[in-house]
């Protein structure tokens, strides 16, 4: 396409020019040509004017040939020194800078040049918003360019002004991931339309970060650590990028399709820096979203350091999964079995090395983890001998100190004798070797003593173990017997006494009623007595004359005194 310039309405601005080219200069950019006036591009450019001067008759088209930008930038900045206004956007304002720069458009060389505008729009538009901070990072595709920008300080300035927004606003980067509710009644973590319909919203007005290319995103998302941005967040948006990055193909082959290679190899690239920036915190990601980033960097063949990482994080919150987290398919041709078991045993050695607190019901929790998942592997049908012997030792060895019973271990070997039926007598009994019948519950002797697929040696083991289940049975039924018959005649006994008790309470209350009447009645009856002896003996005096009439008390009876006979 000819892409030329006419300048009818800009006489007065050539007129105007300290410069004298009589002839025009045709510039091509990426096999675009540009006829533009010497004098016009001279006035404003430090560079061509010096290149103008130097050669003034000669055609400069094989020496402007190599100018880093775009004919749409070019002609912005050819249509600024004809006069034109510029419309700076985010997308363009950073690739007017650098060719600004390149050509010497600044303020020594001509004031209100075409540098000086794009940097104040820079300064007063971009950087002081997340979304075109995003879109002039996004826009920038050319290396050239980019190096340009970096020398320029654009790059960083963008970058720290997300990093700025973001810790003072860590939801931009997306809410903290949660694991799932297991409690109906907490009403915390229940579904709100109004929250939903409100992070909807604010979906659509903000820009992902996640949407940056690697080159940017891993450097911003370096800044935020350094700045100690809460682990969650950045927990989150980076399992945004990896779905965005490496487990949609559509967003990486066709939408946003990555400069660092093709397809297999940006997404390895993505998941290799994914686990680099994801931090160690247990919690920050449930084991489900973990173990699907360990299954993309297996099948993306991503570095041996990267799949550590992710099995390491696993292991530290191995009491936080599910079997499904542990079910990761092996890859290459070399694998002969449906899931990799040996990545389960990485995974369970890292729990345990990890492991610091005193929680016996973590410990718990992973043996029965890890019996159901050796469950599950037992179907498959190439599973081989070997295989299935060392996982079952490992089950038992994370069932140590615990007080879980064999039920875990046989369950699994029935299964897997159920789907591998060719095996001989000697295969089998090498297969239940791993199983200590001493520890089978009643049930699963009752079951296994009826099962077909143990060996003969395995069965007569289970029914000794199961008469000496029965024997403690019966004996423990026995005793407790006995001791129900003692807490019967106990109970009587302690009935009997709390009666008496009561009857001997009722009759102390009687007696004291009792000693409390006779009393009463002892005290009037003394009163009464004295009353009728002092009557009584009164009268007597009254008879025996020791009371007058005047009342005289006086007992005391005079006695007659003889007479003396004198003998004459």
């Amino acid at each position: 396409m000819h892409a030329s310039l006419g300048r009818g309405n800009l006489r007065r601005t050539e007129a105007m020019s300290r410069y004298s080219f009589l002839k025009d200069v045709q510039v091509i950019v990426n096999g675009t040509p540009f006829k533009l006036s010497r004098d016009l591009l001279a006035a404003k450019s430090s560079k061509l004017c010096k290149l103008f001067k130097e050669n003034p008759d000669e055609d400069l088209s094989h020496l402007l040939s190599d100018i880093p930008t775009s004919p749409k930038i070019f002609e912005i900045m050819a249509r600024f020194c004809y006069g034109y206004q510029v419309n700076f956007t985010p997308e363009n304002v950073i690739s007017i800078s650098c060719l600004a720069c390149y050509l010497g458009m600044t303020e020594t060389h001509s004031p209100h040049n075409l540098l000086n505008q794009a940097l104040s729009f820079f300064e007063h538009e971009i950087i002081t918003g997340w979304n075109e901070s995003l879109r002039c990072l996004k826009a920038i595709e050319n290396p050239t360019v980019l190096q340009q920008a970096v020398q320029l300080g654009l790059i960083d300035g963008c970058m720290d002004s997300i990093i700025n927004k973001a810790l003072n606003n860590p939801l931009l980067l997306g809410e903290p991931i949660k694991y799932p509710v297991l409690d109906d009644d907490d009403d915390d973590y229940k579904p709100n339309a109004k929250r939903q319909l409100f992070v909807l919203d604010w979906k659509s007005e903000n820009l992902s970060l996640a949407t940056l290319h690697l080159q940017f995103y891993e450097a911003i998302i370096r800044g935020m650590i350094q700045c100690k941005m809460g682990s969650n967040y950045i927990a989150s948006n980076l399992y945004e990028y990896a779905k965005r990055w490496v487990f949609d193909p559509k967003e990486t082959d066709e939408e946003t399709s990555s400069p660092e290679g093709d397809s297999s190899s940006s997404k390895r690239l993505a998941i290799e820096a994914i686990e680099r920036l994801l931090p160690y915190d247990q919690g920050i990601l449930p084991c489900s979203l973990l173990s699907e980033m360990l299954h993309y960097a297996t099948v993306l063949e991503a570095n041996v350091n990267c799949r550590d990482g992710f099995e390491v994080r696993i292991g530290k919150q191995l009491d936080l999964a599910t079997v499904n987290d542990l079910l990761i398919p092996s890859q290459g041709y070399s694998k002969e079995e449906k899931y990799d078991t040996e990545c389960v045993r990485r995974i369970l050695k890292h729990f345990y090395c990890n492991f610091s607190g005193k929680d016996q019901s973590r410990f718990d929790f992973v043996a029965e983890l890890v019996e159901n998942f050796l469950s599950e592997v037992a179907n498959d049908i190439d599973l081989k001998k070997s295989s299935f012997i060392s996982f079952a030792e490992m089950s038992i060895a994370a069932s140590e100190g615990t007080q879980r019973t064999s039920d875990g271990i046989y369950r699994a070997i029935d299964i897997y004798l159920n789907k591998h039926r060719h095996l001989t007598e000697s295969e089998r009994e090498e297969i239940c070797s791993v199983l200590d019948c001493n520890k089978l519950s009643s049930e699963a002797c009752e079951h296994a003593a009826q099962n077909e697929r143990l060996p003969v040696r395995v069965t007569v083991q289970v029914l000794f173990v199961g008469q000496l289940h029965l024997r403690e049975t019966i004996a423990k039924e026995s005793y407790k017997s006995e001791d129900d018959d003692e807490d019967e005649e106990d109970d009587k006994v302690m009935g009997d006494l709390v009666k008496m008790s009561s009857k001997v309470s009722a009759l102390e209350k009687e007696c004291v009623v009792m000693k409390k009447e006779i009393q009463r009645g002892y005290m009037r009856k003394t009163n009464k007595i004295d009353d009728v002896k002092t009557n009584v003996w009164r009268e007597m005096k009254r008879k025996l004359g020791c009371i007058s009439s005047l009342n005289n008390s006086n007992c005391h009876v005079k006695k007659k005194k003889k007479m003396k006979v004198h003998p004459r």
